[in-house]
């Protein structure tokens, strides 16, 4: 699992969805198992939609209203020509999901408003899974439910990880759910990478400013225990037209004059920590 992080319109849903190809890429090249599929088109890329699914932040306004659980599961399927001709293998398919995802068989003919969160998210889910594929991008799937259900959703999406051998991609604000859920994690600042490193390592140590500052906004689940906030400044550059240099550069308290006008590249300072950032480098 990739998590990746960073305030809102940084670009995370949008780099997800650039990988699905639901937004085409405007610049840079995407690889799948080795395969430029950057610029898929036609059956091509109908072909590789099969291995690669995404599931939508709200699980309310991604289902179609006017299409029942069963429907919704099953329309992947048909638009795939999966078990063409036989209604009853898909079926059988769609009820085997739905017990996967923990939904109750009589629930395959309600219609996703007589449902609470969790159960249309699980929908989501399934809906993902119907085809079979290996690489899920997972938008906030857990940002609009209850914290108690948060927990089972996660849960879910671990256990079906396992069993299904599936890759996520999974894109989040909540600190705390993407150091339970990742194996790496990336740090998003207006379109640009800044950090990389696995999960454990960016909660011990931080090297950019920006995931300083993000990481010092996490709260301390103890009484009385007090943590020394880092509190930005500054205007945030246009995402529309960037200045040349780093991004940060405006909020950054330890800006250098280079900042301004020389953009920073990907350099590994430790094993497996990739940062963009000219504090290191030399």
């Amino acid at each position: 699992t990739m998590g990746v992080v960073g305030e809102s319109g940084c670009g995370k849903s949008t780099l997800g969805r650039c990988l699905v190809h639901l937004l085409d890429s405007t610049d840079g090249e995407i690889f799948y198992e080795g395969k430029d599929i950057t610029h898929l088109e036609g059956a091509a890329l109908k072909s590789s939609r099969k291995d690669m699914q995404m599931i939508f932040q709200d699980p309310f306004s991604s289902l179609n209203p006017r299409m029942t659980v069963k429907d919704i599961i099953m329309e992947p399927m048909i638009i795939h020509k999966m078990y063409e001709g036989d209604n009853g293998q898909r079926e059988e398919k769609v009820l085997q999901i739905m017990k996967t995802v923990g939904l109750a068989e009589r629930q395959a003919e309600a219609y996703p408003h007589e449902l609470d969160g969790g159960r249309r998210q699980r929908i989501g889910i399934a809906r993902a899974l119907a085809l079979d594929p290996d690489f899920i991008v997972c938008d906030e799937p857990v940002s609009a439910l209850d914290v108690s259900i948060q927990a089972q959703i996660l849960n879910l999406m671990q256990d079906l990880q396992q069993s299904k051998n599936l890759t996520y991609l999974f894109i989040t604000h909540d600190l705390s759910v993407v150091r339970h859920i990742s194996d790496e994690i990336c740090v998003m600042y207006l379109g640009t990478l800044v950090e990389k490193c696995p999960a454990k390592a960016l909660f011990l140590e931080q090297f950019h400013p920006y995931t300083e500052a993000l990481l010092s906004a996490i709260p301390v689940a103890k009484l009385g225990a007090k943590k020394q906030r880092i509190l930005l400044n500054g205007e945030i550059t246009s995402p529309i037209n960037p200045q040349p240099g780093c991004r940060f550069a405006p909020r950054c308290p330890k800006a250098m004059a280079k900042c301004s006008n020389q953009e920073p590249e990907l350099v590994e300072i430790k094993p497996d920590h990739f940062v963009a950032c000219h504090l290191y480098d030399d």
